[in-house]
C-alpha cells in the first residue's frame, strides 16, 4: 500500500493541542484516502528521548519522502521550526508538495525580529499555508507578506458519546465547579481565576474552583499552595493534578461552568473540550476565539489579567441559570457545526484533493 501523505507532527503519545488534532484527522475518511502516515518528530521528556524521537523520525522520512506525494507538516513554536524546518527542506529537495499547518501559541512569535525570518523562509517553501482562525490568517500575511496560498481549518471539538453520569460521585468531580484545564503558570492566568473567584467565594459557599493540570516551574507550584491560603478560599480550590482519560472525561461533564484565564493561545483544544461537553464558558480573547466568540451568546469574555472583569463575569454565570443553559447550547451548536470533527476532517480532504489532484473547491 502506498503512503501517499505524510504527517510530520509530535508524538501521539506528546501532551498538547498539535497530538490533540492529528489524532482528530486520524478518524477522517481522508486518513485512510490517503493512505496517511505519521512521522513522529518529538516526544516530551529527557533529551535522550527527544534526540532519540526526532533521529527515528528524520530517517523514515528520509526513506518514505521519494515516494509519497504531499507532506503534511505541523509547527508551533520556534523549537518546533528548528526541528520542522529539515523535513521541509528534504521535501522540497525531492520537489514535493507541502502543507504547513501552524499551531502557535502567541502572535509574537512571527514578529519577534530575531526569529521572523526564519519563520519567512519556512513559510514561502510552502504550497500551502493552513492557520488556524482568520484572525491568524490576517497575522500571517501581515508577517510574511504572503496573500494567495494560506487558508484557515479550525480545530476540531472532539466527540463526546452521551451517557448518564448523574449518579456517579467521584471526589474532585462533585458539586458546582468553575474548571479551569491545562499547565498551571502564569500565561495561562490560573492565578488570575483564583484572585477573581476569591472576590465572590463567600456568596457561592457551595462553589468551587477545580484547576486541572500540573504547575510548570516550582514557583508556580509554591503560588498555587499559597494564593488561596492567602486569600482564604483553600478550602474552595482543588488541584487534581493531570487529569485523562475515564476521569477527564468525568470532570468536563460534570462541571458548571469552564474558565479559560491565558494571555495568548492558538486556537485552544481546552475551550474546543468545553464546548464539545457543552459546558458554558468564561474566557479571554485569545488568539482565534475573537472570530468566533460572541460576549453573552455563546461565551462571556474578560481580557487577560483583569482580576474584576472575571469575577463579574463568574458571578453573572453563577448567579443566572437562564444565561448559563443559553450559552450551553450556542456551546453545543458550535461543536455540531463550525468545529464538528466530520466537517473539519472534509476540509483536510478538500485541501488533499486539490494539492494532489489539482482540483479546485
Amino acid at each position: 500500500m502506498r503512503t501517499r501523505v505524510l504527517v510530520v507532527a509530535t508524538s501521539r503519545k506528546t501532551r498538547g493541542g498539535i497530538t490533540s488534532v492529528v489524532k482528530a484527522h486520524e478518524t477522517g475518511e481522508q486518513w485512510k484516502k490517503y493512505h496517511c502516515r505519521w512521522i513522529q518528530t518529538h516526544r516530551d521528556g529527557p533529551a535522550w528521548r527527544k534526540i532519540l524521537y526526532f533521529v527515528r523520525a528524520y530517517l523514515q522520512f528520509f526513506f518514505l519522502v521519494p515516494f509519497c506525494d504531499l507532506v503534511h507538516i505541523h509547527v508551533a513554536s520556534y523549537s518546533s521550526l528548528k526541528r520542522k524546518k529539515y523535513f521541509m527542506a528534504l521535501a522540497k529537495l525531492w520537489h514535493k508538495k507541502v502543507i504547513a499547518h501552524f499551531h502557535p501559541h502567541k502572535p509574537e512569535v512571527l514578529f519577534e525580529k530575531s526569529t521572523q525570518n526564519e519563520y519567512i523562509k519556512f513559510f514561502k517553501q510552502a504550497d500551502k499555508i493552513v492557520a488556524l482562525s482568520p484572525q491568524w490568517v490576517k497575522w500571517l500575511k501581515e508577517a510574511i507578506n504572503i496573500t494567495d496560498n494560506v487558508t484557515y481549518i479550525f480545530n476540531p471539538c472532539p466527540t463526546v458519546i452521551n451517557r448518564d453520569v448523574s449518579n456517579i460521585e467521584k471526589e474532585p468531580f462533585t458539586g458546582n465547579y468553575i474548571l479551569f484545564a491545562g499547565t498551571l503558570y502564569r500565561r495561562k492566568g490560573f492565578d488570575t481565576l483564583i484572585k477573581a473567584f476569591a472576590k465572590i467565594a463567600a456568596k457561592y459557599p457551595n462553589w468551587k474552583v477545580l484547576l486541572a493540570g500540573n504547575p510548570k516551574e516550582e514557583k508556580d507550584a509554591e503560588l498555587m499552595e499559597s494564593l488561596p491560603k492567602k486569600l482564604g478560599i483553600e478550602k474552595q480550590i482543588v488541584f487534581p493534578g493531570w487529569i485523562v482519560g475515564e476521569d477527564k472525561d468525568l470532570m468536563f461533564r460534570k462541571a458548571s461552568v469552564f474558565c479559560l484565564a491565558s494571555s495568548a493561545e492558538g486556537f485552544p483544544m481546552a475551550v474546543l473540550d468545553a464546548w464539545a461537553y457543552g459546558l458554558p464558558s468564561v474566557v479571554t480573547p485569545a488568539g482565534g476565539l475573537p472570530d468566533i466568540v460572541e460576549d453573552g451568546k455563546n461565551a462571556l469574555m474578560f481580557d487577560y489579567g483583569d482580576v474584576d472583569k472575571l469575577a463579574v463575569q463568574l458571578d453573572r454565570i453563577i448567579s443566572d441559570d437562564a444565561l448559563r443553559k443559553s450559552i450551553a447550547a450556542e456551546s453545543l451548536k458550535l461543536a455540531h457545526t463550525t468545529f464538528n470533527v466530520s466537517n473539519i476532517n472534509k476540509q483536510i480532504e478538500r485541501l488533499y484533493d486539490n494539492l494532489i489532484n489539482g482540483t479546485n473547491d
